[in-house]
């Protein structure tokens, strides 16, 4: 769920689930467009009475290409009938690098509940009444990232949290970007998993994580050995969360 206490643009969503000894990895980057510092809150499934320490925030700032070097393990499709060739084709311009994010660009912490946003300031809340429209969250804990107005790409942001319910994947898609929840909404998201059941809608790498990922830079993040799937969800859509499993 990507909730932003202020209004925001956001577009190239990258979301990144895998299980882990603790429960479940999230590494989560965007494209963001804001005119005031805003916050943006991910409701997580954290199991009733978390500690306020429940949630282990990972630094990704020296790998910004997280998301970058887990597409190059998916093969490029083939260029369709009458399409141009390469040598055709006008050519390329340098792909901008990532931006770097200062550590200071952002600082993120632990909501155990609803009633604990008390404790945030003002400026990085949802509007009032929000949650309520949203029961499906009322024993979820909230990650919570303070980002900066202006427009940016957000290197990936990384925690890792304990899961109420073991047998699923939780990637945090529902949108709220003007204070409001709609019923519908667009997607610009990449989805990516390892260590789930994906059944065949998903696409898959040919070569396990280790080929193409870098393990140390990814803080042991992704499973060196573990395929990678992957799916794309571009266009309207149910504002809804989505489960793997």
């Amino acid at each position: 769920m990507c909730c932003f206490s202020k209004e925001a643009h956001v577009s190239a969503t990258s979301i990144f689930a895998r299980p882990s000894k603790a429960g479940q990895y999230i590494v989560y980057s965007m494209k963001l467009k804001a005119a005031e510092d805003l916050a943006m809150i991910l409701p997580i499934p954290t199991p009733k009475a978390s500690k306020e320490d429940a949630v282990t925030f990972i630094n990704l700032e020296k790998y910004p290409t997280f998301f970058v070097k887990m597409d190059s393990g998916f093969p490029v499709p083939p260029p369709s009938r009458g399409a141009k060739s390469e040598e055709d084709a006008p050519p390329k311009k340098d792909v901008p690098k990532l931006k770097v994010v200062e550590v200071g660009s952002f600082v993120a912490s632990f909501v155990p509940t609803v009633k604990d946003f008390a404790r945030v300031d003002e400026q990085f809340r949802l509007p009032e009444g929000v949650w309520d429209k949203l029961p499906q969250y009322k024993d979820f804990g909230f990650a919570v990232f303070k980002l900066k107005k202006g427009e940016q790409e957000v290197h990936p942001m990384a925690f890792e949290f304990p899961r109420a319910d073991k047998s699923k994947l939780f990637l945090p898609t529902v949108h709220i970007h003007d204070g409001r929840v709609h019923a519908n909404a667009f997607f610009d998201h990449a989805l990516y998993c390892q260590g789930a059941d994906t059944g065949m809608r998903w696409e898959e790498t040919p070569q396990p994580a280790e080929m193409f990922m870098s393990l140390k830079e990814g803080k042991d993040i992704v499973d060196p050995k573990g395929h990678v799937y992957r799916s794309r969800m571009v266009g309207n859509f149910k504002n809804a969360d989505v489960w793997v499993g």
